[in-house]
């Protein structure tokens, strides 16, 4: 398993995932995404954004529309994902991320905090609205010193031994192929 940077060419696939999962889409641009790979299968299995806000007086980081396929969960996928768009922003010189999420408790395992709004940057208080009023009405805003990010025990580990968790198959039944088992006949006019 590991995060690479999205491919111009994956981007049908992230709006399909961000939408399945009821994520967050603004702005959308692929080259602004990592994705979780099986080294074994080549199966996505997890992805994650970096959205940068400029304006005259700052820029900040927004780390957003973070998800792990069902299959998935539970196996360390998405505290890598977040580790690599971490690095990213630390790659880019941000000392601060930020994230607007309805799910702070996961966040916090990273070492994010919840803040006030009125700690917020402008433009993040404004995001916060838009996310509040759109797909997460619950987003509360965390912030995370790049410095201060840790990868919980036991999550390095179980991503590095990550594995899809099977479905079971339905079992086919004679009706499947247009038996009738009752009558043992065909439900269809094959003739």
């Amino acid at each position: 398993m590991y995060v690479r940077d999205a491919k111009n060419r994956e981007e049908v696939w992230l709006l399909d995932r961000i939408e399945e999962m009821g994520l967050d889409e603004t702005a959308f641009r692929s080259r602004d995404y990592v994705i979780a790979i099986d080294e074994e299968t080549n199966e996505k299995a997890g992805f994650g954004r970096i959205r940068i806000h400029k304006t005259d007086e700052e820029t900040v980081c927004e780390l957003t529309s973070i998800g792990v396929l069902e299959a998935w969960r539970g196996q360390g996928v998405g505290a890598h994902v977040v580790e690599r768009l971490v690095q990213k922003a630390g790659d880019q010189d941000f000392e601060v991320v930020y994230s607007l999420t309805d799910q702070p408790e996961y966040l916090a395992q990273f070492g994010f905090e919840p803040i006030d709004e009125s700690a917020l940057p402008e433009k993040l208080r404004d995001r916060l609205t838009e996310k509040r009023e759109g797909v997460q009405p619950d987003a509360v805003p965390t912030r995370l010193r790049v410095e201060d990010f840790q990868v919980p025990p036991g999550r390095r580990e179980a991503f590095k031994a990550a594995d899809a968790e099977e479905d079971d198959e339905p079992t086919e039944s004679p009706e499947d192929f247009g038996i009738d088992p009752d009558e043992a006949t065909y439900k269809y006019d094959t003739s």
